[in-house]
C-alpha cells in the first residue's frame, strides 16, 4: 500500500461527505476491505492504518480531500481544532477559504485558487491561516484525482511551518534591524536611501537626513560597563522615535551613531527646530541600573538635492556636518555646506599647529570681570584662553578646545592654563578671585588635586583666591570617584562653581552633596528673560532662591544689554559677567585697575535686548532688475544686515540678496548713507546650529537647471520698479 501524502484512495464516486464523516481511516478501511474482498482489513492493512493514524495525531502532518468543486469532504479533526473549528463545521465548505490570500502576504503569484483551478499538482505551497487569532502558516500539498478523465477532487496533506516561518522572518529581520534598539540598520536604510533619492530625483522633491553622533557614551561604557551602555542605547532610540515618529526611517548605523531620513523635508528652519529637540531630549538624564547618567548628542544635516544626489555624496556631506558640530563645542547641529571641505582639512591643521602652540608661545589669557550686581566692583575674574597663531590670528576657544580634547590635549593645556592663571593672579594688589575652568577629563584625571596644590604651591597665592568651574556632566554615573574627587579639591581650600547651570539638566539631588560656593547661570536663560511671555525670569529667581537656600553665590553669563541688567538686578543674582561692563582684558590692563584700588564698571551697552549680530566680512551678490551687484555684508543679524558697495540707493529699493548655494533672500533698503546700506529681510533667516545663519529655504538645483536653459535670463527673479541710476562703489 502506497503511505505519502499524496496517495491515491481510489475512486470515492458517490456518497463522500458520509465517508468525510466517518473518517479517513473509516474511509480507507472500507475501500480496502471492498477492494480485497475481505469482510474486514487483514492484519497488514490495520498496521498501514494504525501507522497513518499516529501521523495524524503526532501533529507532525494532517490530510485534506475536496470534491470537484473544491468543497472539502475530509480533513483532519486535530488542525480543524486548530483553526478553531470542528470537522463537521469544516466540511463542505470551500478549501480556498481555510487560508489568506497570497497578495496580502507578498507570496508567490501562483497562488491556490489558481492552482486549483488548473487542476495542477503543487508541492509545499506556503499559505496562511484565514481564521481570526490563528497566526499559523501551512505548507500544503495537493495531487488532483481523476475517474477515468472526470475529474473529481483533490486529496493532499499539510504540515505546520510556522516555527520555521518565525525563525525565517527573524533572520530577515536581523538581516534588516538592528537587534539590541529594534531600529532599521545600516544596510537597510542604505537601501531605503538609495531608494527614496532615485525616486525623488525623477520627481524633482528634496530629502534631507541626519546624522547623530552621541557626546560622552564613551565614558559610560568605561564607567558602568557595557552592558549599561546597551540599555541606554535602548532608551536613546526610544527618544528619537518619540521626535521622528516614523520607526522605518529611523536607523542605529552601529556604536553610537544613528541616522534619520526625512522625506520631503528641505526647510532648515524645521530640520534646525528638530535637530534642536533632539539634542535636547537626548541630554536629558537617563536612569540605567540604577546610576543617573548624562550624554548629549551632536548632529548634522545635509539634504537632498542642494547638497548630493547620489546617498554616498549626501552622508559623507551630512558626516562633514556632524564633524563640524562636533568641532564647535558638540551638542550643536550644522548644516553641510561647501566651504566645510576646506574646513575640515583646516582643523587637521590646526590640530598639528595646536600641539606645538605651546612651546612657540602663542597661548595667552585674559580675564573677564565678574561683578558685583548691586555695587558694579568687580569681586573676581574668569581666565579665558586665546590662541593667536602665526598665520590665521586669533582662533576662536569655541574651536581648539574641542580639538583639544579629541588629541589629547586638553590636560596639557588644562594645567597650563592653571599654572598661568595661579601666577598672574598672584601678583595683583588685593584679594580679587580667578575663576578656571576644568573639563571633564582634567576632572576625571586623579592627578587633578596634585596639579592644583603645585600651582598654589609654586605661585603662593592664597588657596580660596582660586575658584574652579565645574560642568554638570562631571556627575556622568554619579560615581564614587566624583565625591572623593570633590573632596580632595575643597581640602585643598579651592572654591568651586557649578558652570553653565541649566544646560545638563540639572539635578538637586547633587546640589544638596557637592560642595559648591557658585552656581554660574547659563547665558540661554539671561538672553530669552527679558522677551514677551518668556518664562526665564521664573527660572532664573528659582534658581536664585535654590542658591541662597544652599548659601551658594550667584553669577549671571553673557550680559549684554541694560534691561538683561536690570532684570538680574531684580532677581537678585549676586553677579554679573557679560559685555555689559566689560570684554576680557589681557593681565596688562588688569594689573592697572587692580593697582588703583577697587575696581568699578559703570555698565555700558544697548537698552535693549536686540537680535544677535554677527560681524563679518562677506562678499555676496545683490539682484535688482536683472542685474548683480557685488556688495560685501558687514553686519548681519536674523532679520537684516548692513551691506556696502552701491551708491545712492534710494530707502525702500528691493533686492535679492544672493548667499550663494541656493540661498536667496528678499530685502528692502531702510536705511542708505552713500555707498552703505541697511536692509530688512522679507523672511528672517535661521540658526545654522553654529552660531552663524542661513536662509530657511533654498532654490533648487532642478530649477537653477530648468532657468539656465532659457535663453532670456539665467535665472528667474522678482522684477522691482525702482529708476534710479545707480553705480558700483
Amino acid at each position: 500500500m502506497d503511505v505519502p501524502s499524496q496517495m491515491d484512495f481510489g475512486d470515492r464516486g458517490d456518497g463522500s461527505a458520509e465517508e468525510g464523516q466517518r473518517g479517513f481511516f473509516g474511509i480507507i478501511g472500507s475501500r480496502i476491505g471492498k477492494q480485497r474482498g475481505d469482510a474486514a482489513p487483514n492484519l497488514h492493512t490495520r498496521e498501514a492504518l494504525l501507522l497513518l493514524q499516529n501521523y495524524e495525531e503526532s501533529g507532525q502532518g494532517w490530510f485534506w480531500s475536496t470534491d470537484a468543486k473544491g468543497r472539502l469532504t475530509y480533513i483532519t479533526d486535530s488542525v480543524a481544532r486548530l483553526m478553531g473549528r470542528t470537522r463537521a463545521t469544516l466540511l463542505g465548505t470551500m478549501f480556498t477559504d481555510l487560508f489568506l490570500p497570497a497578495d496580502s502576504h507578498g507570496e508567490r503569484q501562483r497562488t491556490l485558487p489558481f492552482l486549483l483551478t488548473r487542476q495542477s499538482k503543487f508541492e509545499e505551497l506556503p499559505l496562511r491561516s484565514a481564521f481570526e487569532g490563528d497566526d499559523r502558516w501551512w505548507a500544503i500539498s495537493g495531487r488532483p484525482q481523476f475517474d477515468g478523465d472526470r475529474f473529481t477532487g483533490y486529496r493532499g496533506s499539510g504540515t505546520d511551518i510556522t516555527a520555521q516561518r518565525r525563525s525565517a522572518e527573524d533572520a530577515s529581520r536581523l538581516a534588516l534591524y538592528d537587534s539590541l534598539t529594534g531600529l532599521a540598520n545600516r544596510f537597510n536604510i542604505s537601501k531605503k536611501l538609495d531608494t527614496t533619492l532615485a525616486a525623488f530625483s525623477q520627481q524633482q522633491r528634496a530629502c534631507a537626513i541626519m546624522l547623530l553622533d552621541l557626546d560622552r557614551f564613551k565614558q559610560v561604557n568605561d564607567t558602568l560597563g557595557h552592558p549599561a551602555g546597551d540599555a541606554l542605547l535602548k532608551q536613546v532610540a526610544e527618544r528619537l522615535l518619540k521626535i521622528v515618529g516614523d520607526k522605518e526611517m529611523v536607523s542605529r548605523l552601529g556604536g553610537d551613531e544613528f541616522q534619520i531620513i526625512l522625506p520631503d523635508v528641505e526647510d532648515r528652519g524645521k530640520l534646525g527646530d528638530m535637530a534642536a529637540d533632539i539634542i535636547a531630549s537626548l541630554s536629558q538624564p537617563y536612569s540605567v541600573e540604577g546610576s543617573r547618567c548624562i550624554i548629549g548628542a551632536s548632529v548634522g544635516v545635509a539634504i537632498a538635492p542642494f547638497d548630493g544626489v547620489s546617498s554616498d555624496d549626501l552622508v559623507r556631506n551630512a558626516d562633514l556636518a556632524l564633524y563640524a558640530a562636533k568641532g564647535n563645542g558638540r551638542g550643536r547641529f550644522a548644516f553641510y555646506s561647501s566651504d566645510l571641505h576646506q574646513a575640515a582639512e583646516q582643523r587637521r591643521a590646526l590640530e598639528d599647529d595646536l600641539r606645538d602652540a605651546l612651546a612657540r608661545g602663542e597661548m595667552a589669557l585674559c580675564y573677564q570681570p565678574v561683578v558685583h550686581a548691586k555695587s558694579n566692583v568687580v569681586t573676581g575674574v574668569e581666565a579665558l584662553v586665546r590662541w593667536t597663531h602665526p598665520e590665521r590670528g586669533l582662533i576662536s576657544p569655541a574651536v581648539f578646545i574641542p580639538i583639544a580634547e579629541e588629541a589629547n590635549l586638553i590636560w596639557q593645556l588644562g594645567e597650563w592654563v592653571l599654572r598661568k592663571a595661579c601666577e598672574d593672579a598672584s601678583r595683583w594688589p588685593g584679594d580679587m578671585r580667578v575663576a578656571v575652568n576644568v573639563s571633564p577629563i582634567q576632572f576625571a584625571n586623579a592627578d587633578l588635586p596634585k596639579v592644583v596644590a603645585n600651582a598654589l604651591a609654586s605661585t603662593g597665592l592664597a588657596p580660596d583666591r582660586l575658584e574652579l568651574e565645574i560642568t554638570e556632566s562631571v556627575f556622568l554615573g554619579d560615581s564614587a570617584e566624583t565625591g572623593r574627587m570633590f573632596k580632595a579639591l575643597k581640602a585643598l581650600g579651592v572654591r568651586l562653581a557649578l558652570d553653565d547651570f541649566g544646560t545638563g539638566y540639572s539635578s538637586l539631588g547633587y546640589l544638596q552633596t557637592a560642595p559648591f560656593d557658585k552656581i554660574k547661570i547659563d547665558q540661554s536663560f539671561v538672553r530669552g528673560a527679558t522677551e514677551p511671555e518668556s518664562r526665564n525670569s521664573a527660572i532664573i529667581a528659582a534658581i536664585v532662591a535654590l542658591a541662597e537656600a544652599l548659601e551658594m553665590e550667584t553669577t549671571a553669563e553673557g550680559i549684554e544689554s541694560l534691561d538683561q541688567l536690570e532684570l538680574i538686578r531684580k532677581l537678585n543674582v549676586s553677579h554679573v559677567q557679560g559685555y555689559v561692563y566689560s570684554k576680557p582684558v589681557p593681565d596688562a590692563e588688569l594689573r592697572e585697575h587692580a593697582e588703583a584700588g577697587s575696581w568699578t564698571i559703570k555698565p555700558a551697552g544697548p537698552a535693549r535686548q536686540r537680535n544677535d549680530r554677527f560681524s563679518l566680512f562677506r562678499k555676496v551678490g545683490a539682484i535688482h532688475d536683472n542685474h548683480r551687484y557685488n556688495v560685501v555684508i558687514r553686519n548681519l543679524s536674523a532679520t537684516g544686515a548692513f551691506i556696502e558697495g552701491i551708491l545712492d540707493v534710494p530707502v525702500g529699493t528691493r533686492f535679492v540678496i544672493d548667499f550663494g548655494e541656493g540661498q536667496l533672500v528678499t530685502a528692502t533698503v531702510r536705511r542708505s548713507v552713500k555707498h552703505q546700506q541697511g536692509v530688512e529681510f522679507e523672511q528672517t533667516m535661521v540658526s545654522d546650529g553654529n552660531g552663524g545663519l542661513c536662509t530657511r529655504h533654498r532654490v533648487s538645483p532642478y530649477l537653477i537647471a530648468a532657468a539656465a536653459q532659457q535663453t532670456d535670463s539665467a535665472l528667474a527673479l522678482p522684477s522691482f520698479t525702482t529708476t534710479s541710476d545707480w553705480k558700483a562703489a
